[in-house]
């Protein structure tokens, strides 16, 4: 692809949009490069049984349940940049003090309080980037921040691969103090950022209360949560368990996999975002529902043939997930946005992300307890189902659920 292509690709975002995106994509790095390792890190390095390390991790997206509807409520009362600066705080201080964890309680309450503070960066900074662009522009920096953030947490993990080594705790330290290193800094480039504060006539008062009374937005709600449970939301055990187990392929052709994962949404986000531009945000989340049943049947599929085309076969299915996502990005929370009026933005944003908080949590616990009753075809079957589920509860929704982003409000 030339410059001159990937410039055309490549959508007109206001400078503080791309602040934004740069903080995004620095802190990206950061955790890229330690929550792979984290289980590792806690069992080999410092010594914690297995289950209770498995248990610290899951405390990670169990904080987040705290963290995104308080940076809702935080970023509509004090704006979205102070409550991300916030979560950001929050967030390095957590990181920082899984370098020095000795025990089991102190991984649950470290991880706990990084788990927080990477719930409350997200719904704040969606809600600060939508106060940088226009509604027009949303799903194109939607599209934008999903390419940045892939990028710079694959980029994250090659970095890791290069440092790590159990044989050398310190070379942890080194991880853990750089990620939490990466959240300040990011907060010395958000605070070049201007906020656009909603006009006074916006300001008034509402709650969560609000929020859960708009029932378009609980239609939304659903279905981003069945989405995640049913696609990305499989990614840390189901899909693992299933190819290394059943499947028989290596951790090293499982990494590949992976990998294919993360260079598809890499090339296919930004030509996504052209596609989405001309056939609509309904038409677009009824493909990606498509894309994620047949990247679940070929899963399935992979597992009984063994050998290279087993390989193949998982490939292609991390594929299928990662063109999925790229249509996921730049639909559901532009959704989300365009329903939120101005004075409750924040908090629709903070309960939005808890709906992909809820299907990273509810899809591997799901997948682990499948695969270890046996229930293989049977769960495999349910994922499908559920993406058939998500493909109605698009075409279900109202306000206008179909329109480009040209049309969307203001």
């Amino acid at each position: 692809m030339t410059a001159g292509a990937l410039r055309g690709l490549v959508p007109v975002l206001p400078r503080g949009a791309w602040v934004v995106l740069s903080a995004n994509g620095l802190s990206a790095i950061g955790s890229g490069m330690t929550l792979p390792f984290l289980a590792v890190y806690l069992h080999t390095v410092r010594g914690i049984d297995l289950r209770f390390a498995g248990l610290a991790v899951a405390t990670g997206p169990a904080g987040s349940l705290v963290g995104n509807p308080l940076a809702g409520r935080l970023a509509d009362r004090h704006g979205p940049r102070n409550a991300l600066v916030i979560g950001l705080v929050v967030a390095a201080a957590g990181t920082a003090a899984i370098v020095g964890i000795g025990s089991a309680w102190q991984a649950f309450a470290a991880c706990a309080v990084a788990g927080a503070g990477l719930g409350m960066i997200w719904p704040s900074e969606d809600t600060l980037l939508t106060r940088t662009v226009p509604a027009a522009a949303r799903d194109s920096m939607f599209g934008v921040q999903n390419c940045v953030s892939n990028t710079g947490f694959a980029a994250g993990g090659l970095l890791a691969a290069l440092v790590a080594d159990v044989a050398r705790p310190a070379s942890f330290t080194l991880l853990y103090l750089f990620d939490a290193v990466t959240f300040l800094v990011a907060i010395g480039l958000l605070l070049r950022v201007r906020e656009r504060r909603a006009p006074a006539a916006e300001r008034r008062p509402g709650g969560y209360g609000q929020v859960l009374r708009d029932r378009a937005f609980r239609r939304l709600w659903l279905l981003g949560a069945v989405l995640i449970g049913a696609g990305v939301g499989q990614y840390a055990v189901t899909f693992p368990a299933f190819a290394t187990g059943t499947g028989g392929i290596s951790t090293r052709a499982l990494a590949l996999a992976f990998a294919a994962n993360t260079l598809t949404v890499a090339l296919l986000q930004l030509p996504a975002l052209r596609i989405l531009s001309r056939h609509g945000r309904t038409t677009a989340l009824r493909a990606l529902s498509l894309a994620w049943a047949a990247a679940w049947v070929v899963t399935w599929l992979s597992g009984q043939v063994g050998g290279s085309l087993a390989v193949a076969g998982f490939v292609l299915a991390m594929i299928l997930l990662g063109v999925g996502e790229t249509l996921l990005a730049p639909t559901l929370p532009a959704m989300a946005n365009d329903m939120a009026p101005e004075h409750l933005r924040g908090r629709y944003n903070g309960a939005f992300t808890l709906a992909f908080t809820c299907g990273f949590l509810v899809g591997p616990t799901l997948g682990g307890l499948a695969l270890d009753a046996g229930q293989v075809l049977s769960y495999f079957s349910v994922l499908v189902a559920a993406c058939a589920v998500a493909a109605w509860l698009a075409g279900r929704l109202v306000r206008e659920p179909s329109r480009t982003p040209s049309e969307a409000p203001a």
